[in-house]
């Protein structure tokens, strides 16, 4: 098979998007890949990131981004919101949670804002969602509420009871899951109050 019909295969096995390292280890040739670029086969997203232009955009590009160059990487706090649809609130970061031992990202694009979870917090929660076919990493939305608790003082006291009051309103409200992950957090006592307001209302 040629290399560049045999690396569009690759791709195409790979949700259309490889870091230039993966594609080496996939037996893409560095030569093959260059050309692949000048012939505008593929399109480079990112300092050692090729998409295959003929894939469709991702509607969530900046997090498949973030994702793919760092794969440790799970979407958080106000842009898990943004995804979940739980806040009116545009990010203009990517919010990611890394291990707290994880070496800090070099990523230039999109601008991230990077929160350093515990090992417990960290592996807690996490669900795996597909953008254009691509799979990332993010907190289930309980998860993601709790953390925005924990970190309200980060992200704004109004981003939080904006998500809780949507949240109540919703039909799929896992209030016991909610506690768990808050418990985890140690915020249950700063949660049970704004939510024993929202549900009277």
């Amino acid at each position: 098979m040629p290399p560049i019909k045999e690396a569009i295969r690759i791709f195409k096995k790979n949700h259309g998007l490889l870091r230039t390292s993966e594609a080496i280890r996939l037996g893409i040739h560095p030569r093959t890949l260059y050309q692949m670029r000048d012939q505008k086969i593929i399109e480079q997203l990112a300092k050692g990131i090729y998409r295959l232009a003929e894939v469709p955009d991702f509607s969530e590009p900046d997090l498949v981004l973030v994702s793919k160059k760092i794969p440790q990487a799970v979407i958080c706090l106000v842009s898990a919101l943004a995804y979940y649809e739980m806040t009116t609130q545009i990010p203009h970061f990517v919010y990611i949670a890394i291990p707290t031992n994880a070496r800090k990202s070099s990523l230039e694009y999109p601008p991230l804002r990077i929160f350093r979870y515990s090992e417990n917090s960290y592996i807690s929660g996490i669900s795996i969602v597909k953008i254009g076919g691509y799979p990332l990493k993010i907190y289930d939305l309980e998860k993601t509420l709790a953390d925005c608790v924990k970190f309200r003082k980060k992200i704004g006291m109004d981003i939080v009871l904006e998500s809780l009051k949507k949240y109540a309103q919703s039909k799929n409200m896992k209030i016991d899951k909610l506690f768990e992950y808050a418990k985890l957090n140690r915020v249950e006592k700063i949660l049970q109050p704004i939510m024993e307001t929202i549900m009277s209302r």
